[in-house]
C-alpha cells in the first residue's frame, strides 16, 4: 500500500507491504500524488535532511486491545472506561512478545484503563510510563455508552461525511470535534514527540479516532483526510522523527497478532 498524498509539506512517505513493513527500494523517486502533488518515496533509513550524527526518534504508536464494548458495538469514546476482554488481553501479550526487545525509554498512555492494560506487560517489567489526557479518545457526547442503532448510524455517518468535506469543527451533541482533539494533542506533540531528545524509542498507546487525528498532525495532513489512517485493535504505526519531519515506517501493522 502506498500513502500517495503526503505532500502537504516536506513530510515523507514509504511503501508498505501486506504486514505493514516498508519494502526496500534501491533509490528514491517521485510519484504523482492526489491533485497532481509530487510525493517522495524513500528507501528505509534514507533521509537526506537527517545529519549523520542525528539520532532518529522511533515512535511506536498503537491502538488499545479489544474490549467487550468493541465486540458489542457500544460507543466508548472518552466517557466509558471499559477494560480489555480476554481477546484484548491476549493481544497485549502478543504485542509484548513481539516488541519486548525494543529498548523503550518510556511509555505514554491515555487516562483510560484500556490503554494501560494494553501495555501492562511492559510496566510489569519496570518500564516508566506517563498518562496524558491529550491521548484520550474523542468524546462522542450523547452517544457514549449506547449501542449503535440504525438512527444513530445515520447520524454518525453523516458526521463522518461532513468531516471528510472539511467541516472538522462539527461534533455530536455534548462531544468533541476533531479540531478540539487536535488542539489538546499539540502540547503533547511539541513536548514529548518533538522534544525530549533523550527518549529515542517511545511507545504510545491511545485510541482509534484520536490516533487518526494525531497522525494527521504529525504528517501534515488536513483533518479531513484522517480516515486514510485505518486502525484495528492493537495495530501498530511505527513513525520516525528526524528532528525536522515525521515519516511512517509501519502502517497499521498487525503482524505481531499472528
Amino acid at each position: 500500500m502506498v500513502l500517495r498524498d503526503q505532500a502537504f509539506s516536506s513530510a515523507t512517505v514509504g511503501r508498505v507491504g501486506e504486514a505493514g513493513n516498508i519494502k526496500r527500494s534501491s533509490a528514491k523517486r517521485w510519484v504523482d500524488g492526489i491533485g497532481g502533488a509530487k510525493v517522495l518515496l524513500l528507501a528505509p533509513g534514507f533521509n537526506k535532511t537527517t545529519p549523520r550524527n542525528r539520532v532518529v526518534k522511533k515512535i511506536y504508536l498503537i491502538r488499545h486491545g479489544q474490549t467487550y464494548f468493541n465486540v458489542r458495538g457500544i460507543v466508548q469514546g472518552s466517557g466509558v472506561d471499559a477494560p480489555l476482554n480476554d481477546v484484548g488481553q491476549q493481544q497485549a501479550r502478543q504485542f509484548h512478545a513481539a516488541y519486548h526487545g525494543v529498548p523503550f525509554d518510556r511509555v505514554h498512555i491515555s487516562t483510560l484503563m484500556r490503554t494501560q492494560q494494553s501495555i501492562q506487560p511492559f510496566l510489569d517489567a519496570g518500564l516508566p510510563h506517563e498518562k496524558h489526557r491529550a491521548l484520550d479518545e474523542i468524546s462522542w457526547g450523547h452517544r457514549e455508552g449506547t449501542r449503535i442503532t440504525p438512527e444513530e448510524d445515520i447520524e454518525y455517518h453523516g458526521l463522518l461525511r461532513a468531516w471528510q468535506r472539511g467541516e472538522t469543527h462539527l461534533a455530536l451533541r455534548g462531544g468533541e470535534s476533531p479540531e478540539e482533539v487536535a488542539a489538546r494533542q499539540r502540547p503533547f506533540i511539541d513536548e514529548v514527540l518533538r522534544g525530549r531528545p533523550e527518549e529515542e524509542n517511545v511507545l504510545v498507546c491511545m485510541h482509534g479516532r484520536a490516533m487518526r487525528v494525531l497522525l494527521c498532525q504529525l504528517l501534515n495532513y488536513p483533518l479531513s483526510r484522517m480516515d486514510h489512517f485505518e486502525h484495528r485493535n492493537l495495530c501498530l504505526y511505527k513513525v520516525h522523527y528526524t528532528g525536522s519531519m515525521f515519516s511512517i515506517r509501519n502502517y497499521m501493522d498487525t503482524g505481531h497478532l499472528g
